[in-house]
């Protein structure tokens, strides 16, 4: 039996329903036609849209609050970077600045930046501040998405 995930675009934030075997197939979009995965992280930088995201798709999200004036976030940024390469599809990367979306950093109660925070269906499953070297973001990523496969 095929079973259908609703994955949200990155582009235009439109919910699509992605047989699971396809989530590997380079899929677009059905409303805008853009590739629901291009192997970096989306900016959610906004409540609204982060929201549809983290409450809507069925893979996790990672995401990394950022700022734009912080030097540790600058240097996590290419391994966040390179992360998405290496996890998308599992999972989606986005990168949220901290100065554009302080309401998030509130209701998550984040107190420092670079925080990563991993989200499904809108909850909270696992978080870590700091800089990561890439091994490590990676591993500790996959052993709490191990145990929530799509």
């Amino acid at each position: 039996m095929t079973t259908a995930l609703h994955i949200v675009c990155p582009h235009c934030d439109a919910i699509n329903r992605l047989p699971r075997e396809r989530l590997r197939d380079g899929a677009k979009c059905g409303s805008c036609h853009r590739p629901l995965y291009e192997g970096r992280p989306a900016a959610l930088d906004n409540v609204a849209r982060f929201d549809r995201h983290a409450t809507h798709s069925d893979i996790p999200l990672l995401v990394d609050f950022w700022a734009i004036w912080c030097g540790p976030c600058r240097a996590m940024a290419p391994i966040f970077e390179q992360a998405a390469i290496q996890l998308e599809p599992d999972l989606r990367l986005v990168r949220v600045d901290s100065d554009a979306a302080q309401e998030l950093l509130q209701r998550f109660s984040i107190q420092s930046i670079p925080t990563l925070m991993l989200v499904r269906h809108g909850r909270e499953i696992a978080r870590k501040s700091g800089v990561m070297p890439l091994p490590q973001l990676l591993a500790w990523t996959r052993e709490h998405v191990d145990d929530m496969k799509v």
